[in-house]
């Protein structure tokens, strides 16, 4: 391995790296009860959000595993289908959406902060 291919395997496995996955791990972590408590409440004849909520969640953390930048893409779809269903649900009551949003709000945040580590990942790497 040449010098350049080993600075290269390290600055991939930098903390930004290391960041990415632990967004992932704990989307996953989030993603998974949610996506089988929203298959539950289905058979109980409830709401529909949270199993596309949870495949969100899921979705968006295997592509943050794969170091891809449509991670982001499919969290925006998620987090917009929250804002719409929140609304929805409870309409302009804003102490009403304060637990419905402010979690999806943390981990877009965290998740626009993981953009340049994405988009260094997801770069073609050159051959020499």
């Amino acid at each position: 391995m040449s010098s350049v291919q080993a600075r290269s395997v390290t600055r991939k496995r930098g903390f930004g790296y290391r960041a990415v996955v632990a967004l992932g791990i704990v989307l996953i972590l989030f993603g998974l009860p949610i996506f089988g408590g929203g298959a539950y409440l289905i058979l109980l004849g409830g709401s529909w959000y949270y199993l596309f909520a949870g495949a969100g969640l899921l979705l968006t953390a295997f592509a943050l595993f794969r170091g891809s930048l449509s991670a982001v893409s499919i969290y925006l779809l998620t987090y917009l289908g929250t804002v719409i269903w929140a609304f929805w649900e409870k309409g302009f009551d804003w102490w009403a959406q304060v637990p419905r949003l402010v979690a999806p709000t943390v981990i877009l945040i965290l998740l626009i902060a993981c953009m340049p580590v994405l988009s260094r990942l997801s770069r073609p790497r050159r051959r020499r």
